[in-house]
């Protein structure tokens, strides 16, 4: 039943490949242009300098090393490199293309810039070329793969070599990084079975923890640091409250004004790979990502959080995976499980650490989409103690922290649950994860 609910594409209306485009240059021009309300030009240009040549492990919140302009224009500027990179490709948008548009603009708020990116970029497609698969096999590798982009930055900057050979070393660190990232990913989805949404977090964090076990044994240190801005949060709140609810009104606009199909969305699990675009059109997915974004957005003004680099880049993540797997009733019980046992545990429940584990903790709401609340909850609270201890491996210079303890949280109860149900009379069965790489088509393809 399940298997078949999931693969089933409904007969909503699907909105054409320039308004998708447009959509997302909307989104790219108006961080670079609020940019400008919070700083001026000259300090935004200082800041983007200081941000291409710092360090960014974990946590570098862009905000606090520079200002809030420099950090919105970072994001414009790796949000329209990857729209570069769709249309060098020419890969149709869709749900997965969507959620890695606004993963990049995510951590480029913390960790992300230009620079660190690039060699990344280009080793994943020199995998196409040298195993002759279309680049749009390696296009998301290519783009969430940035993830490691701290560990460019690292050797570069930070380990005391000559600039010239730090670049060098950094730039072959990163190619390399991204070369070995899409057939990591392929097969680390199998690892999961697709119940953690940031796959590449987890491939990534066994790369950077191999990378940082070797600068180690030379005698490198690499250590997380905590780098994070505090009084921002009446403006970004603003801002982003006035953004989700654009978003909101516009797709009950394109959905006639009402909720309708909406429940369509709530159905699925969420495993990889559903793509709600695909699946139920545009307006619903709008609909979606607006509602998770104030969802989002809510959980950390109401726990007494920051809105600063980490929180605002966990926010747009999840607003990003409202296109790919995410939605309210899969994702609020992984936040409340992750407020149940900060409560137990005596968290501080403000801590930036703990809040962002909670919105990068939902790559695990498909475990509530398809097990309940009850187990979300679980898988959340879970999540909450592991990602705690996963930061030391890699030093940092993954980003993708709470995907990579998602990944162990799935391949933990998985298996288990699904041991449970394998003796229930009317279990579903379970369908086998989807690459989300397999979902890129190019525009050609299909009309």
């Amino acid at each position: 039943m399940d298997i078949n609910k999931d693969r089933v594409i409904l007969p909503y209306q699907h909105i054409s490949q320039k308004a998708l485009l447009s959509f997302l240059l909307g989104f790219t021009f108006l961080f670079m242009i609020v940019a400008f309300y919070f700083n001026s030009f000259e300090e935004i240009v200082n800041g983007q300098f200081k941000i291409l040549t710092s360090p960014s492990n974990l946590t570098t919140d862009y905000f606090a090393l520079t200002n809030v302009g420099a950090t919105f224009f970072n994001s414009g500027i790796l949000m329209l490199h990857s729209l570069v990179l769709i249309k060098m490709t020419k890969a149709r948008i869709n749900g997965p293309l969507i959620a890695a548009f606004f993963t990049v603009a995510a951590f480029s708020f913390f960790g992300k810039n230009l620079y660190n990116s690039m060699p990344i970029v280009l080793g994943a497609f020199s995998y196409a070329w040298v195993t002759k698969v279309s680049a749009k096999k390696s296009l998301l590798a290519a783009l969430f793969g940035t993830a490691l982009g701290p560990l460019v930055n690292e050797i570069t900057f930070n380990i005391g070599m000559p600039v010239i050979m730090g670049v060098l070393l950094g730039n072959i660190a990163g190619f390399i990084a991204g070369f070995i990232l899409p057939p990591l990913a392929h097969h680390f989805v199998g690892f999961t079975k697709g119940f953690s949404l940031y796959n590449i977090g987890f491939s990534s964090g066994v790369v950077g923890t191999i990378f940082t076990s070797i600068l180690r044994a030379t005698g490198v240190e690499i250590e997380p640091v905590s780098l994070l801005s505090r009084g921002y949060n009446v403006p970004l709140a603003i801002f982003f409250i006035l953004l989700f609810v654009s978003l909101l009104v516009y797709g009950l606009y394109q959905n006639n004004w009402s909720f309708k199909g909406y429940g369509s969305i709530t159905k699925h699990s969420g495993q990889l790979s559903t793509d709600f675009l695909e699946k139920t059109g545009f307006s619903l997915t709008l609909i979606n990502m607006a509602l998770l974004g104030l969802v989002a957005t809510t959980f950390v003004l109401v726990l007494g959080g920051e809105l600063n680099g980490p929180t605002v880049g966990g926010i747009l993540t999840v607003v990003g995976f409202g296109a790919f797997g995410k939605h309210l009733k899969n994702v609020l019980p992984i936040l409340l499980g992750v407020i149940l046992i900060g409560y137990i545990n005596s968290y501080d429940m403000s801590a930036t650490s703990v809040i962002i584990a909670g919105l990068f903790g939902t790559t695990v709401a498909p475990i509530a989409g398809r097990y309940g609340y009850f187990m979300g909850m679980v898988a959340g609270g879970l999540h909450l103690t592991v990602v705690s201890n996963t930061s030391y491996l890699h030093g940092g210079i993954n980003l993708y922290n709470n995907g990579f303890a998602g990944g162990f949280v799935a391949a933990l109860m998985i298996p288990l649950l699904e041991a449970v149900h394998y003796h229930r009379a009317q279990r579903r069965e379970l369908r086998e994860p989807v690459d989300p790489a397999e979902e890129i088509e190019l525009e050609k393809e299909k009309s």
